[in-house]
């Protein structure tokens, strides 16, 4: 038994007490929705990272590089035989821009020997793997046909530049892999030749350099560029790219300039977040596909 004023409190006590717990189931409900969004992207994200990382089977058929296989549309890894290849190698093609085909992908920072360079290392399943494609394999692509190459660049604080240059070739393990390249475009600036400043170019420039790595010595330097800058790489006196250096996070400090460094953007002293680096034919044309 109550007096009304009395139940007339308790009723309120009560009906705020259920909204209460309302709200709070609805925002339990929101929190879970917004859970299983968050999951449902993730998945997505997974499989299309699946996807993109996938090997695509082209059976007996055999192609010299990917420009060969643009009308499959579907980035992933694939087996190509190049013309002076011995054998058949895996490649990732990406395919993702209609306007493009890449042969190769090279983005590692790894103090690594001879051996490792000339056939190759890394992460050949994942589409974002880091992995070097091997200097063999690069001499095999590059000599048979006109290449360009395009070089992909980004720093930490997510902005992006680009240098294309014509006409790249490896040559052979004979040769040191020496480096042969053409025409400069794009807006990263060009550090291969070293054009960006005439006083360095003899001594910074990568044109006609032959390949060296911690067991091989073949730079033009009285000591050893790649013991000091701690990668294999086409090494002068010593360099205005290394893009095999170690990973530091943007502005750095070391006993030498061993970040990975693209001079003419950042300078010697800021280790980039990405590089990606990719090859075509130079005479290829999505449309002629």
């Amino acid at each position: 038994f109550c007096s009304s004023f009395g139940c007339f409190v308790l009723w309120i006590y009560e009906k705020q007490h259920l909204q209460s717990e309302l709200m709070s189931l609805e925002l339990r409900h929101t929190k879970q929705q917004q859970l299983i969004q968050r999951l449902m992207n993730l998945n997505q994200i997974d499989e299309r990272s699946l996807k993109a990382g996938s090997f695509y089977d082209m059976g007996d058929k055999q192609y010299m590089d990917c420009a060969q296989i643009f009308k499959n549309t579907q980035s992933g890894f694939y087996m190509i035989k190049p013309l002076l290849s011995p054998t058949r190698m895996r490649v990732y093609c990406d395919m993702t821009d209609g306007q493009s085909s890449r042969d190769a992908q090279m983005a590692v920072s790894h103090l690594t020997d001879w051996n490792d360079y000339k056939i190759g290392f890394g992460d050949m399943k994942s589409a974002n793997g880091e992995f070097w494609l091997g200097n063999d394999n690069l001499h095999y692509m590059t000599t048979q046909d006109d290449y360009t190459l395009r070089i992909n660049l980004k720093d930490f604080e997510g902005s992006r530049r680009f240098a294309v240059y014509r006409t790249f070739k490896v040559d052979n393990e004979q040769n040191h892999y020496q480096l042969q390249f053409g025409v400069y475009t794009g807006s990263a600036g060009d550090a291969l030749s070293g054009s960006y400043h005439p006083e360095v170019q003899w001594w910074a420039s990568h044109q006609g350099m032959t390949f060296s790595t911690r067991d091989r010595d073949n730079d033009r330097y009285d000591r050893s560029c790649d013991q000091e800058d701690k990668s294999g790489w086409w090494f002068n006196r010593c360099h205005s790219d290394n893009l095999n250096g170690f990973y530091h996070r943007g502005p750095y400090s070391a006993v030498t300039d061993d970040g990975i460094v693209w001079y003419p953007w950042h300078g010697w002293w800021y280790s980039l977040k990405s590089v990606q680096t990719k090859i075509r034919p130079a005479s290829f044309e999505p449309n002629d596909v």
